[in-house]
């Protein structure tokens, strides 16, 4: 499919930024996005990308009474050599159509989601910042937009892209987080849309968040839905637990994100010569083997900050450092290692990097 172009006045521009360092996350955004249409007996029409403006939807728009939505994040890097590089965006793809799946939303072909966003992102490339720890966010959505009061799918769809500058997500250094395992609300259960990126997940997460944050720890870490007993997520990133050299996380059995980080951790692990292991952790044996020191590091994994070291874990009135509350080796090596590949300084021996 062509994708058109419309252009844009010099007076539709915005001022693009001048210290980096201030950029923060997902509160700039550039001055285009990417727009495709699905109608049912069309199919995908009118691929356009536009100045970056606000929607006119009807208020009985599905989307905003029945939650069919979907998104995914990922990023693009500017190299030293000042090239730009996308990160696995096939991936991110593939996951995409996933979540649709599972929304009963129409699936976008590969080459036409990999098509938009690359022209979208040459297109905006001089957004892209360059200094240490940035990146451009870019946010692929769908959402329905049939101006209906019915529980049903939708007749009409926006697939959209837009793209946030996005500064250091560890600007006060990389740091490890104090984590609370939550054991009264649930994130997601079997059969349900935990492995859909669709906003409701996200939505039904904020309530123990927010409790969380007012105990002083910085994020929860889900247990699974039906007995309460099994770790599954922390906040919105995938969870490990270093055993000395052997990396243990959850399975992927329905109700947890395919990380792309995840997988990419996991892949890291093992050509790094460690041992991964995807098995159920019971939180229960997790404090025992925190107690016994068999545990010797955690951390979580997502696009956003990449590797996020945990310090100390808090269960049922018991809290317990990780680590003497430091940093781990293998989490520092998994996040050099990772951060180095994005960034062109350590070499891709794995075909993750997609040039624009």
């Amino acid at each position: 499919m062509e994708i058109s172009t419309v252009p844009l006045s010099d007076g539709e521009k915005k001022a693009k930024f001048t210290d980096e360092s201030q950029l923060g996350f997902g509160r700039i955004f550039t001055d285009r996005m990417l727009l495709i249409e699905w109608k049912l007996g069309q199919g995908w029409v009118d691929a356009r990308i536009k100045k970056n403006e606000p929607f006119v939807l009807d208020p009985a728009a599905l989307v905003l009474h029945y939650a069919q939505e979907i998104f995914e994040g990922l990023k693009a890097y500017r190299w030293q050599d000042g090239s730009i590089a996308l990160f696995r965006p096939e991936m991110n793809a593939r996951r995409f159509n996933h979540s649709a799946e599972r929304l009963c939303m129409p699936e976008l072909p590969e080459e036409l989601f990999l098509q938009g966003i690359e022209q979208l992102v040459a297109l905006e490339r001089d957004w892209v910042p360059g200094a240490d720890g940035t990146s451009l966010y870019i946010r692929p959505t769908m959402i329905a937009v049939e101006p209906v009061v019915g529980i049903k799918p939708s007749d009409h769809y926006y697939f959209y892209v837009i793209l946030s500058p996005v500064g250091a997500y560890y600007p006060q250094g990389f740091k490890p987080v104090r984590i609370m395992v939550e054991d009264k609300y649930v994130r997601a259960v079997p059969g349900g849309t935990g492995e859909a990126k669709t906003g409701g997940n996200y939505a039904s997460s904020l309530k123990a968040g927010l409790e969380a944050k007012q105990k002083g720890f910085d994020q929860v870490l889900w247990l699974d839905g039906v007995h309460k007993r099994y770790i599954e997520e922390v906040g919105a990133m995938n969870m490990f637990f270093a055993y000395g050299d052997t990396i243990v996380t959850a399975p992927l059995e329905g109700t947890i994100l395919h990380g792309v980080t995840r997988d990419s951790v996991l892949t890291l692990a093992r050509s790094l010569d460690m041992t991964v292991e995807e098995r159920r952790i019971d939180v229960n044996d997790l404090m025992n083997d925190l107690r016994s020191g068999k545990i010797t590091e955690a951390f979580g994994s997502g696009t956003a900050a990449v590797v996020t070291p945990v310090g100390a874990l808090c269960y049922a009135g018991e809290c317990l450092e990780v680590n003497g509350g430091g940093v781990g080796k293998h989490t520092r090596t998994l996040y050099d290692t990772l951060t180095g590949i994005q960034t062109g300084k350590i070499a891709d021996k794995f075909g993750w990097i997609r040039k624009i």
